[in-house]
């Protein structure tokens, strides 16, 4: 808008009794979150800090009497007393590995995997009964992978993935080798089936990209990682496509897979909440690119996490923003002291948009 055109609009608007326009007026949708616990400690200590949403941990591995409608309304109901809000909950999908849990879907045995995906679509119908709008999963099979940590700020110790000195070590898992065409039908087969159950039941069902991506798209232990580039992302998104199947964005998994992070983050940003795809945020920081990075304090990366925030308020994400791993403290137990540096940084940031 030119500035003479914003003066008589502004005058025509006071004429006329109304408010003058403001650019970039209006509250952020966006809300503080955790996924750190649902002890009465820790639900004490997110009240004090004006964390009043959280994403709860997998009641369990196994449909059960904690996957029940009773279960996860005693499980909301409780939070709620601490003045909290559950907003999400994570389904039992990324523990293949284990032995017990969901591991047929991506190891992609039938028919074991029919009866885990009916099982997860039966959590989904709970978690609506039970009053909780989203869920968060995965769908990897080597979950994250890092090198050696290395020094930070002020001697903190950085978690670290550096790919020239990763060792392959064990070579495969117990899925064997995985090719790009295996993965993605795997991928599609679950979402073909869980995708509507989430858009019936309007419980929102959250994706975490592949943490890390490998250099040049290469396998690691035998397994090639489809969600770990933005066109994977996109591709993801669009199988089964509706407005309750979409992406918890990492936005420092995201970063990992990017040869210029500082510089290309925020066109991602904006085009997946522009779609509505995000439903849950980790709001993470790196130095570095694909193949070599350090997870940071949010403020102590390449990303520009100021612009970052205005592009979620600017395409209107009205979901969590919280922290997700952080960098460890000498005699910090628990990262707990890492945490609170940045759930005051994201509150801070917040704020600020809003203002």
């Amino acid at each position: 808008m030119r500035r003479r055109d914003f003066f008589e609009l502004s005058g025509a608007a006071l004429a006329a009794g109304q408010a003058p326009p403001v650019q970039g007026a209006g509250r952020a949708l966006m809300k503080l979150g955790t996924q750190h616990g649902e002890s009465d400690d820790i639900l004490r200590t997110m009240a004090a800090f004006g964390v009043n949403h959280i994403c709860a941990h997998t009641p369990s591995k196994q449909l059960d009497e904690k996957w029940s409608v009773e279960g996860l309304t005693k499980l909301r109901e409780r939070i709620e007393k601490f003045g909290l809000t559950l907003e999400m909950v994570e389904l039992p999908t990324n523990s293949y590995i284990s032995s017990s849990g969901i591991k047929n879907v991506m190891l992609g045995k039938s028919p074991e995997r029919d009866r885990e995906i009916d099982g997860i679509c039966q959590m989904i119908r709970n978690i609506s009964r039970a009053g909780i709008p989203r869920a968060k999963y995965n769908l990897t099979i080597l979950a994250v992978v890092r090198t050696d940590a290395t020094p930070g700020r002020g001697g903190a110790m950085y978690s670290t993935w550096d790919y020239a000195k990763a060792k392959e070590e064990p070579p495969l898992t117990e899925a064997g080798p995985v090719s790009v065409d295996a993965f993605w039908e795997r991928i599609t087969y679950f979402l073909e089936r869980v995708a509507p159950a989430a858009q019936e039941y309007k419980v929102k069902i959250a994706c975490h990209p592949h943490d890390p991506a490998i250099p040049g798209g290469k396998p690691y232990r035998g397994v090639y990682r489809v969600m770990a580039s933005v066109e994977g992302l996109k591709r993801f998104v669009s199988i089964k496509e509706n407005p309750y199947h979409g992406l918890n964005f990492c936005q420092g998994t995201v970063s990992e897979m990017l040869d210029r992070p500082g510089e290309q983050i925020y066109d991602v940003i904006r085009y997946f909440g522009e779609r509505k795809k995000i439903f849950n945020v980790h709001f993470r920081n790196i130095k570095g690119r694909i193949g070599k990075f350090q997870e940071t304090f949010p403020d102590n990366g390449d990303v520009d996490m100021i612009r970052a925030m205005r592009i979620y308020k600017e395409v209107g994400y009205d979901g969590m923003i919280m922290p997700d791993h952080s960098p460890t403290i000498a005699g910090d137990e628990g990262h707990r002291q890492a945490f609170a540096f940045e759930f005051g940084y994201i509150a801070a940031l917040i704020q600020m948009v809003n203002s």
